[in-house]
């Protein structure tokens, strides 16, 4: 009897002995890659927003979840390194943002999840198809290439007599062409003239709007890329000195003091891209998750820039705007 006793204590005190070493044993932490191609300081409202659709689902960064940031500082060249480096380091997945981090983070890996944000997955032939992308990326989409005619057709409407527009791009950002083609096709349609003031280093922005000036561009709209979101502070410094009316698309460079927005809300988008780290993490195959397209989409009207610029907006016009700056 005392046997069994002995022999039954002793096994529940391995017992307890072993629990403990078992709880204590380390538990793997999610680590995100997030490859960027411009700088933290040009767009923090969108890591912000990333940041915020993570903790929203119980993620909290150096917590329960590592970020590895990895920003190209408006160098394209230095994305596909940036890439390679964070498959390196093992990371769970990949959240790349633009047409050019997707390019190098699919170069890098065929394996690590990626999750895209950009403005055409399947024309830049990332994914095969929105409902189905396949192999290992998913995502959002921003719609930027056929945003681009509402933007000129929204920048008529504020500049009634507008006959002339510049558009501001960089000829050798990923999927730019795309972008020029649409803006092409929706200026004939609206009887507009395009100019092309094509900017491939910031030192071509001065001579872009001494062209523009002796072309007598009425107003300018941009295209979306590194380059040029790295210099949107000093396009719409130079926009307001030469008095022209522009268009954005995004929120933020009208908040700057640029004149009119108009696009997919961005932080919504952001957001959202912590849902599609969340699914995977948890064992979604990412080519099996669709990519999502905008919900919602902004007009956003700076006023005080309208003034500066003797532009008086059409009632119709800011009747529609979603913000009105004053």
């Amino acid at each position: 009897m005392r046997r069994k006793f002995f022999g039954l204590a002793l096994t529940t005190l391995l017992l307890a002995l072993c629990f403990p070493v078992q709880a204590q044993q380390p538990t793997k932490i999610p680590r995100i890659g997030y490859l960027s191609p411009t700088s933290p300081s040009v767009s923090p409202t969108r890591i912000e927003a990333f940041r915020q659709g993570l903790r929203e689902l119980g993620y909290i960064e150096g917590k329960n979840i590592v970020i590895e940031y990895r920003y190209a500082e408006g160098k394209f060249d230095r994305l596909p390194a940036l890439a390679r480096d964070l498959v390196s380091l093992k990371v769970d997945v990949i959240v790349a943002i633009g047409t050019a981090s997707v390019e190098a983070a699919k170069d890098a890996t065929q394996t690590i999840p990626i999750i895209l944000s950009s403005g055409d997955p399947v024309g830049s032939g990332h994914v095969a198809s929105l409902a189905r992308p396949g192999g290992n990326i998913t995502g959002l989409t921003n719609l930027t290439p056929e945003l681009v005619g509402k933007r000129l057709e929204l920048l008529k409407e504020a500049v009634p007599r507008l006959s002339q527009v510049a558009v501001v791009w960089n000829p050798n950002s990923p999927a730019a062409d795309l972008r020029m083609k649409e803006a092409e096709v929706a200026a004939r349609s609206l009887h507009l003239q395009l100019h092309s003031a094509g900017v491939r280093s910031p030192n071509d922005l001065e001579p872009a709007f001494l062209t523009m000036k002796k072309e007598r561009v009425g107003a300018l709209i941009t295209l979306r890329g590194p380059l040029i979101v790295n210099q949107s502070k000093r396009i719409l410094d130079l926009a307001a000195k030469n008095r022209l009316a522009a268009m954005y698309d995004d929120r933020s460079t009208v908040e700057a003091g640029g004149l009119m927005s108009y696009g997919a809300n961005q932080a919504d988008l952001d957001r959202r891209a912590a849902y599609f780290v969340d699914k995977i993490l948890k064992g979604a195959k990412p080519g099996a998750l669709p990519i999502e397209q905008p919900m919602k989409f902004e007009l956003v009207i700076n006023l005080k820039t309208a003034k500066q610029i003797g532009l008086t907006i059409p009632p119709n016009v800011l009747a529609r705007a979603d913000k009105v700056i004053k």
